[in-house]
């Protein structure tokens, strides 16, 4: 399996009793997720302070994972602009699979969307540029996102820890060459996931489960990890009538498909 959305480098993996600085926890995730069958991992960047720490992660554990550079929409500073100039200067480099993680997130502030659209066009446009694919955080902002994404249809895309209904399937595939991450909702007991999941394309399917964050059931609620990725991918074959050997081909076909990077990261 590829889990195409991961923040393996983030303080919650780092043991109380670890020095400062120490990234051993983290590697020890991206082992435990090896050993359950996950073969690649994407680290998507939040801010300028997560960017040192994902590469220590990405540097030590080469081969099984690859990096994404952007600057969260939660997470844009007062200065964007030396905000965007740090990405950009990152994405010159070459060390890149994709842009992200970047988008449009209303449900903590919808006051600000005019600034996050702008940041948001800023790096898409950068995407452009360096012929790279996009994750998109997408949360109560849907409207917004494709308002923005409506130049770059053709531009690759994954909506990531995508949650909405049928339509929402439509109007994004209908905005360009767009994807969807599915990821440990599609267990939650109350979601409609389950239902919406056949609506879209199976060649636009990818798995993720961006963790720290919503860890499937039965670990719902706890710290998720990459190690966790097969019982989203159980789940998903189960809904989709197929066996999870189907389900993972197809799904890392599409993902290395969507992240040609992915396939040279051996």
């Amino acid at each position: 399996m590829i889990d195409t959305h991961t923040h393996l480098y983030m303080a919650d993996y780092v043991g109380d009793d670890a020095p400062a600085g120490s990234i051993a926890g983290c590697v020890a995730a991206v082992e435990r997720a090896v050993a359950a069958g996950v073969s690649h991992m994407v680290l998507p960047n939040v801010d300028a302070g997560s960017i040192a720490p994902m590469k220590a992660l990405a540097a030590a554990t080469p081969g099984v994972t690859v990096m994404a550079m952007g600057v969260h929409p939660t997470e844009i500073p007062a200065d964007a602009d030396a905000m965007l100039a740090v990405v950009e200067r990152e994405l010159a480099t070459g060390a890149y699979a994709a842009v992200g993680e970047v988008g449009i997130d209303l449900y903590w502030d919808a006051s600000n969307v005019d600034r996050q659209q702008q940041v948001f066009d800023a790096q898409m446009a950068m995407a452009r540029r360096y012929g790279l694919p996009v994750l998109i955080h997408c949360r109560d902002g849907l409207d917004a996102a494709l308002e923005v994404l409506e130049p770059y249809a053709d531009v690759p895309a994954v909506f990531h820890s995508f949650g909405g209904n049928r339509e929402d399937v439509e109007r994004i595939i209908a905005s360009g060459i767009r994807y969807f991450g599915i990821n440990g909702i599609v267990t939650f007991k109350n979601t409609t996931l389950r239902e919406v999941l056949p609506a879209i394309p199976r060649e636009l399917l990818l798995t993720e489960t961006d963790a720290p964050f919503l860890a499937p059931v039965p670990h719902r609620g706890k710290r998720n990890e990459s190690a966790l990725l097969p019982l989203v991918g159980e789940v998903m074959a189960r809904t989709l009538g197929m066996s999870f050997d189907e389900l993972d081909a197809l799904t890392e076909a599409n993902a290395r498909r969507f992240i040609p990077a992915i396939g040279a990261a051996r």
